[in-house]
């Protein structure tokens, strides 16, 4: 027996998935689990709140989980983003190791898959968990094996040759509502433009961004942190042009090595 879980973002390429499994064009999942960062962008809490009637209703259980001490503030403790940080004394600039993932997103999946395997009386034999992620042929990269036995990841987008923007086709052929991609409002891998349209489209998420961005400032000192690779406060760097040479990294260029973000 294998137990069958999709991980869910509620981004374009997981959506994607979900609503296969829905309509039939893939197997069925045993559950999708959305880990929850209690962060992301108001739109996609809208999202989710329309659609998992939908799946549900089509036989995809939908679970939200969420860390056990994750807490809707940033304490002097928490700096599990790869916030920007500077050494200003000595002209030297660093990223923090990111933590978020693995903190707010892998650990309460898989407690919620472990309890799953004890409520069945199942043990956490070599690929007794079939977790499905995502990624599609333009991420190719993004790909990789489970560090743990007992789940087997498995591509189903990679399998049918999809690419991002064959999923958006696929969506809009069966009349699905297209998401906006899935990410914490402050994450330090927003691309300029992610940032601009925030500040323009998304004024409550712009303001927790902003927010988080001086809440985080010392609490390394120091060494001063930044949502924004520019290592200046987010409200000033959105305005800074890129020939300053303060360039963001893309969203698709620095995703979650584990593949659970911006899915």
């Amino acid at each position: 027996m294998t137990i069958k879980v999709l991980s869910l973002g509620w981004g374009v390429q997981s959506w994607t998935l979900a609503a296969m499994s829905a309509l039939g064009e893939l197997e069925p999942v045993d559950f999708a689990v959305h880990a929850d960062t209690t962060w992301e962008r108001k739109q996609t809490y809208e999202f989710a709140k329309r659609w998992t009637p939908w799946l549900e209703e089509r036989g995809v259980k939908v679970v939200t989980v969420q860390d056990e001490a994750q807490e809707r503030k940033m304490s002097t403790s928490n700096t599990d983003i790869p916030a920007f940080t500077v050494d200003i004394a000595n002209d030297v600039q660093g990223q923090l190791r990111r933590q978020c993932t693995g903190r707010w997103k892998i650990t309460p999946m898989r407690r919620y898959i472990a309890a799953e395997l004890q409520r069945r009386e199942l043990d956490k034999t070599p690929g007794i968990v079939e977790q499905w992620l995502g990624i599609s042929e333009d991420e190719w990269h993004r790909a990789k094996d489970s560090d743990v036995k007992y789940i087997a990841h498995r591509y189903p987008l990679l399998e049918k040759g999809m690419r991002r923007g064959d999923c958006v086709t696929w969506l809009e052929r069966n009349g699905l509502e297209v998401p906006g991609k899935s990410a914490c409002v402050f994450c330090p891998y927003h691309n300029r433009l992610a940032w601009e349209e925030m500040k323009r489209s998304e004024p409550e998420d712009w303001a927790t961004a902003v927010e988080i961005d001086l809440q985080i400032r010392n609490v390394r000192p120091p060494y001063p942190l930044f949502v924004h690779n520019a290592r200046v406060p987010l409200e000033e760097a959105v305005s800074i042009p890129e020939d300053k040479g303060f360039s963001q990294l893309g969203l698709l260029d620095a995703e979650c090595d584990s593949g659970h973000c911006f899915l």
